[in-house]
């Protein structure tokens, strides 16, 4: 599929800021949000997962907090990326900073936001991320958002007989599972998604995937996106998630509902706050209730599950979510509240290369501002 969840929700971001009249400098990669200042270059994409990865995002952070540092005044920071951007940002010391955290995280990560207590606000995309590093200094929870006027939503009758499975092709992912659910169904199914650029998902792909794709049951399209994408999603029976992993979002799921497909997820991570279940999809523990849950598609009514999904995850949804943060994070980091006002800055940085409880910020109830100049990388 086309790459780049993070970018994408970063991009919706920064876009709906926009529109409320905010100042938003976006640090990006080439080829990302064309109002973006870029700081690498495309042909750095060929060095991901290679051994220059690293000093590609070192050098990556270097320009950005150099652009950062002449900038002048900016209300707050807003970080995507992480490590080397965030920890620049820290020590430059120009303006508060919230770093969202998009992945898994392990003991390494764990330790390295510990270190930066005090001097950064952590937004989780989901309680059970949250849950699994409860002592990190997090100060809210912010779903993610997809693009809704991006994605078509299908009519009952527009259905067609088969089964999407959207994601990367990776173990985490169970593809292999996905292909049982197929085969067990009698269900024609698509697999779309590149394969993960790492010895271990090429690997998965060629024992346990590549055998059953045969161009008919079992299709496979490497890179999808745009019109393409938004048609596979509103006319599948099902978009099924048979996660191997406790995975702390899910964007294909949230993108499957909104367009009216029901999703059909593994009840692991984040999976159980996104789908209500009977109602925008279900959830299951195993192959034998992945498939029942396949025949019992049909109960879900396309329209009510794109209009409940696109209500609790729209860009403008987690942008007053995240306008509430960038407040919250001023004030427990500075030891001032006071509002952000239209015409103030923010940067926004990207990757390179890259109503729910809990949704609101711990530091919370007072009145959205109508703008601020963010700076987000």
């Amino acid at each position: 599929m086309g790459y780049g969840g993070i970018e994408l929700v970063v991009s919706l971001l920064a876009t709906e800021l926009r529109a409320r009249g905010h100042r938003v400098t976006l640090f990006a990669a080439a080829g990302s949000d064309p109002l973006a200042v870029v700081h690498s270059p495309l042909a750095w994409r060929a060095d991901l997962g290679q051994p220059d990865e690293r000093l590609r995002e070192l050098t990556y952070a270097a320009r950005v907090l150099e652009s950062i540092g002449r900038r002048g005044a900016i209300d707050v920071i807003h970080d995507h990326v992480g490590f080397a951007t965030l920890l620049g940002s820290v020590q430059l010391g120009v303006a508060p900073v919230l770093h969202t955290v998009h992945g898994s995280i392990r003991e390494p990560d764990s330790a390295f936001y510990t270190a930066l207590r005090g001097q950064v606000g952590l937004a989780a995309i989901s309680e059970s991320q949250r849950r699994s590093a409860p002592t990190l200094p997090w100060i809210g929870t912010v779903p993610n958002a997809v693009s809704v006027r991006n994605l078509a939503v299908r009519k009952r009758d527009e259905t067609e007989p088969y089964l999407l499975c959207l994601a990367r092709i990776c173990p985490d992912k169970g593809q292999h599972l996905a292909i049982e659910v197929a085969r067990r169904t009698g269900l024609r199914l698509i697999l779309a998604g590149k394969v993960e650029f790492t010895s271990l998902g090429r690997d998965y792909f060629y024992r346990q995937v590549s055998p059953a794709v045969d161009g008919d049951h079992v299709i496979h399209l490497a890179n999808v996106s745009g019109h393409e994408k938004a048609w596979l999603l509103a006319h599948a029976t099902a978009l099924i998630a048979p996660i191997q992993w406790e995975e702390p979002f899910g964007l294909s799921v949230v993108e499957a509902m909104a367009s009216g497909t029901p999703a059909i997820s593994m009840a692991r991570g984040a999976a159980p706050e996104l789908i209500d279940e009977g109602l925008t999809g279900f959830l299951v523990h195993d192959v034998d209730e992945m498939v029942a849950a396949v025949r019992r598609a049909g109960s879900i009514e396309p329209a009510r599950c794109a209009a409940l999904t696109r209500a609790r995850f729209s860009p403008a949804v987690m942008a007053d979510a995240y306008l509430r943060l960038y407040e919250s994070v001023e004030a427990s980091l500075t030891g001032r509240r006071h509002p952000l006002t239209v015409g103030s800055d923010a940067v926004l940085r990207l990757a390179s290369g890259q109503l729910q409880p809990g949704w609101l910020p711990d530091h919370q109830s007072h009145t959205r501002s109508p703008a601020i100049d963010v700076g987000v990388a």
